[in-house]
């Protein structure tokens, strides 16, 4: 096993709910009110941040999307965004 792999277990109780050990809970950076997804890949379950998971996926759907737009720089991105600004200042 890797350093950044341990194995911990949790019982399930009667109503399907269980509790997530410390150590995962401080490794998925989640705490009390924070939601985690389940991600099911055939018999194998990954937990993971919500939060952080919804973030991946988005830097996943929008990779390459500001090449495709022509924005190759960071004077082309302010010009876009005062571009926008000044659009939504007119009447």
């Amino acid at each position: 096993m890797s350093t950044n792999t341990f194995v911990d277990n949790a019982k399930v109780m009667a109503k399907g709910q269980v509790t997530i050990p410390k150590d995962v809970r401080k490794i998925l950076g989640v705490a009390s009110g924070d939601r985690i997804s389940f991600i099911v890949e055939g018999s194998t379950v990954r937990i993971v941040n919500s939060a952080v998971y919804a973030m991946q996926m988005l830097q996943e759907e929008m990779a390459g999307e500001a090449e495709r737009a022509g924005l190759t720089s960071d004077n082309d991105v302010m010009a876009l965004v005062k571009q926008l600004r000044n659009e939504d200042e007119k009447p």
